[in-house]
């Protein structure tokens, strides 16, 4: 259980705290460690996945932890940031599409695991990933990082905007195999 992989997904998760903490202090300092200790984070999302296949560090704990501490790193940023006026206005709906789907392929999976169907992760799925990273970052640093990069506010919600449209093309994509398969199982 305690591989190099799992102890990377488990600091991710409580990373979170930390990073959720900083925003209550209004200082560029705390923003900017925020923005950093995200990139951590993100940075662990990927490398863990790597190590793990590459050095057959794969486990069952760290199929079962894994996208759970990808769900609540980015629930919990994306909360926080509706939280701190970071969404402002219609910029809340992109969230708000990125959690929903979140929750339903979630509950897909769920579902399909007994079933012995696996909805494996596409290339487009892992752009979206990608490009919400970024957005999120830009959103975290916030109007700090204006001074460095005067549209860091709205490059982060062209971003997360971005990431929502493919949300949904990959979410359909997901659906639509799964209820494939839902259908063929109603139709024993």
């Amino acid at each position: 259980m305690w591989t190099i992989p799992n102890i990377l997904t488990i600091a991710r998760i409580l990373l979170l705290p930390v990073i959720i903490g900083l925003f209550f202090i209004p200082d560029a300092w705390a923003a900017w460690l925020a923005l950093g200790l995200y990139a951590v984070g993100a940075i662990t999302d990927f490398v863990d996945g790597w190590i793990a296949r590459t050095m057959n560090q794969t486990s069952a704990f760290g199929q079962f932890i894994d996208p759970i501490a990808d769900k609540i790193f980015v629930a919990g940023v994306l909360i926080t940031l509706a939280g701190f006026d970071r969404l402002p206005d219609f910029w809340i709906i992109p969230a708000i599409i990125i959690l929903f789907r979140e929750f339903l392929i979630s509950g897909l999976r769920e579902f399909l695991g007994p079933q012995d169907v696996k909805l494996p992760v596409s290339k487009l799925a892992k752009w979206k990933t990608t490009v919400q990273m970024f957005a999120l970052g830009f959103l975290i640093v916030g109007q700090h990082g204006v001074e460095v990069y005067p549209y860091t506010m709205e490059t982060g919600w062209i971003g997360i905007s971005l990431a929502a449209v493919l949300t949904v093309v990959t979410g359909w994509d997901y659906m639509r195999v799964g209820l494939k398969y839902i259908n063929e199982m109603d139709a024993k």
